[in-house]
């Protein structure tokens, strides 16, 4: 292998743009022989192996062959029909959009739909003692995990009947060792809300559960149908104008 990376120069390996290594290589030190900082960085690139692209091929292949076994009908896409599909239909680019737009299709319906995200948040930290920068301790957290039947983590229903925090509030909860809990809803995190006011509705499981809302007719595009009927106004608008234009010079002319 060191032999043939010795002699790699003088028998180079062609490229799929026509070019030998050593003859690109060639190119790159002509074009930025003065910016030799970049010309290293780009050079160590170019022996670098592509085991991670070669493992993402492999697993992306070897899954979709496992879903064809099932019977099912399994339908893939390259990236740029993906965005054509998009772009076509008038749909905001997002992960859950993307995979509506995946393949051949004509039309999509029903997309306006939250969205559920769910975030691996984990089950609290085993070190119970924060460290500054030095790593002398800065601070201790509680030895125990729950306060008042509470973990940071659950999910509860907060029903506040007065003071500043009146309300219903319905989110992930962060405990405190005082009782006086903060509740982040979707929106923002809502703090010194009372153990007393919380109901539980599901024990931390390890994971954040959201909701991405969908997005408006303002901010997202209005689909085909949509946009064929802002193209429609348009013209009849324009049309009216030229009309208007006409009417105006014949008039003028007589």
């Amino acid at each position: 292998m060191e032999k043939l990376r010795a002699t790699s120069q003088y028998q180079p390996a062609v490229c799929p743009f026509g070019f030998s290594y050593f003859a690109h290589s060639e190119i790159v030190n002509r074009f930025l022989v003065k910016e030799p900082a970049r010309l290293t960085r780009i050079l160590a690139q170019v022996k670098k192996p592509l085991k991670d692209a070669a493992a993402v091929n492999s697993t992306r292949w070897a899954l979709f062959q496992a879903l064809k076994a099932t019977g099912l009908p399994v339908e893939t896409g390259t990236g740029g029909r993906t965005k054509f599909n998009r772009t076509r239909l008038d749909i905001p680019k997002s992960h859950a959009l993307d995979a509506v737009c995946v393949g051949g299709m004509d039309f999509a319906i029903g997309w306006r739909v939250p969205t559920q995200v769910l975030k691996c948040t984990g089950r609290g930290s085993y070190q119970r003692t924060r460290l500054d920068k030095f790593g002398f301790p800065r601070g201790y957290l509680m030895r125990t995990k729950r306060v008042h039947g509470f973990g940071t983590g659950d999910r509860v229903r907060a029903d506040v009947p007065s003071g500043k925090k009146t309300g219903s509030y319905q989110g992930r909860l962060a405990v405190r060792a005082s009782g006086s809990f903060n509740i982040q809803t979707g929106t923002e995190v809502v703090q010194g809300i009372s153990h007393k006011h919380c109901r539980l509705a599901q024990r931390a499981d390890g994971y954040g559960y959201s909701q991405l809302q969908s997005l408006t007719k303002k901010d997202a595009g209005l689909g085909r149908a949509g946009r064929t009927t802002r193209s429609t106004h348009h013209v009849i608008h324009k049309s009216k104008k030229l009309n208007e234009i006409n009417d105006v010079a014949k008039n003028e002319h007589r």
